[in-house]
């Protein structure tokens, strides 16, 4: 008798909130809204969403049907889909403040206390301070940074020994514990090594919250449902306290040899902002109110901790997927790292400029199989605009970037891995050949880490490409290229071998 008092009551709740929708529209008729997928009472267009392909995928195939801009009811969620980078652009640059709002949902307040964090945090005065305290202290490490540029390359050498002691492995955990340990440095001026059960453990929780974060989710999309029994909701909870435990415990160690006078990493850099506001006499600044709370510096290292390590390390995974699909490019950027650089020392950022096609190659990475396809969703702020379509207060915007890096009109053969097509036609230098490239977003929400990614993504594919070359591990297949789709796009898991060039024996080579 319950459930049935709990479906009807819902069902009417749903086609009041549907009858309310339909008068809203009607209301604003002399607006010309996106066109629509069907809507259902209740249910949204979740019916015209059930398709075998990822999300990004079917946002493109889409536009077939409904042109390159429309919208969709994720429940009672108005959501609408970008797919072109003229109106990709309006939203993240033009009109970046008025689109820079986030959508609050289950699993991302989870994830945040409630969006406290920067990468889903909602845009306020609050929020702008936090980004420019940790914009300041990424900067301290900035690109060119002899330190960071230190830590990246003592990392590539153990990663390089770890390949010489096993030419055929699953390189995945050891890609990963490269990045986290750049990462932990920034963070916490601290590394783990080889077999570290703590680090063993935050694979683990890593990998927890990318199944389960921000995938739209029957949870995210009816909160109600959280009163029913839910394994994935279960799981994010358990990973997120796991992860909560150590954050908590870097923190704490932080907090007890903190000093004035000294600024190690992010952390103390936020422990030194927190301190500064709580110590001003204005009544009306605490750090609570400044985006400065214990929860506000946990959840922002957090964040740099979780999404500078899943980001870049999949992009790392995707581009030896490529080299072992495509061994004329990995022959082709030895080819330069010889003639560049030679057997004499290893690759440094000041040779950036003089390896155009392996610059070109980390681009055609980023373009092919984007991180974040559909990067993290926007909330219109008010009452606005996106090219001829009226775009209500509360809407949120998904732009698909999938599309905009397969846009047929913009760049020839999408499908096809091109390095080439990022250099001028002398091979020389580099150029971008399309505004349709967004990787890393734009405007006020674009990546924070995009300067120390690219750091990464050079350093430690030019340490191994001088050292080894790439294939298939012996009696497997090919690595897949399908992604498996979630708050990344990932690779399915693959295992390589890694043999050393001629002249490159075991141990050869030192630290930057």
């Amino acid at each position: 008798m319950a459930w049935m008092f709990c479906a009807c009551w819902f069902l009417v709740t749903g086609l009041i909130w549907f009858t309310w929708q339909q008068k809203l529209r009607k209301s604003a008729s002399c607006q010309q809204e996106p066109p629509s997928l069907p809507v259902l009472p209740v249910i949204g267009s979740l019916l015209s969403l059930q398709s075998p392909f990822p999300p990004h995928v079917l946002f493109t195939q889409l536009q077939k049907k409904y042109g390159h801009t429309y919208s969709l009811m994720m429940g009672n969620h108005s959501v609408i889909i970008v797919n072109r980078y003229v109106e990709a652009k309006e939203v993240l640059l033009k009109k970046g403040k008025t689109f820079a709002g986030r959508p609050r949902t289950v699993t991302t307040d989870v994830l945040t206390r409630d969006g406290k964090d920067i990468a889903f945090g909602d845009y306020s005065a609050a929020w702008r301070f936090h980004r420019k305290i940790v914009h300041g202290a990424l900067c301290m490490f900035g690109q060119g940074s002899a330190s960071i540029e230190k830590i990246i390359c003592a990392e590539a050498q153990s990663l390089c020994s770890i390949l010489c002691e096993t030419a055929t492995l699953d390189v995945s955990p050891e890609l990963t514990r490269a990045v986290t340990n750049v990462v932990c440095s920034l963070c916490f001026s601290s590394s783990y090594s080889r077999g570290d059960p703590e680090f063993e453990s935050m694979l683990l929780y890593s990998q927890g919250i990318v199944d389960t974060v921000a995938k739209d989710s029957l949870v995210d999309i009816f909160p109600w449902l959280q009163i029913f029994p839910n394994a994935e909701l279960r799981k994010l909870k358990h990973c997120v306290s796991i992860r909560d435990k150590l954050l908590q415990k870097k923190y704490d160690e932080h907090q007890a040899d903190y000093s004035d006078h000294v600024q190690r990493d992010l952390l103390d850099a936020l422990l030194r902002a927190k301190r500064n506001a709580e110590n001003n006499n204005t009544a009306d600044i605490s750090a609570e109110s400044v985006g400065l709370s214990d929860d506000h510096l946990l959840m922002t290292v957090g964040d740099i901790f979780g999404a500078g390590v899943e980001t870049t390390t999949t992009v790392l995974k995707w581009a030896i997927i490529y080299l072992i699909h495509n061994p004329q490019v990995q022959r082709r950027i030895q080819e330069e790292l010889d003639s560049k650089i030679g057997g004499h020392r290893t690759p440094q950022l000041s040779d950036r400029g003089s390896l155009p096609y392996l610059e070109a190659t980390i681009r055609e990475v980023l373009r092919i199989r984007p991180v974040a396809p559909l990067l993290i969703p926007h909330v219109a702020l008010t009452d606005t605009r996106v090219g001829d379509f009226f775009v209500r207060k509360g809407t949120r915007v998904v732009i698909n970037l999938w599309s905009l890096h397969h846009d047929e009109k913009e760049w020839m053969n999408p499908e096809c891995f091109e390095p080439g097509r990022f250099l001028n036609s002398e091979g020389t230098s580099l150029n971008i050949p399309s505004s349709s490239y967004l990787p890393f977003g734009a405007g006020v929400r674009v990546c924070l880490g995009e300067a120390l990614a690219k750091m990464e993504l050079f350093l430690f594919l030019s340490w191994i490409l001088q050292r080894f070359t790439l294939s298939v591990a012996e009696g497997h297949s090919m690595p897949c290229l399908e992604g498996k789709f979630g708050v990344v796009l990932q690779p399915v898991k693959y295992k390589m071998n890694a043999r050393p060039r001629a002249g490159w024996e075991k141990h050869k080579g030192s630290p930057c």
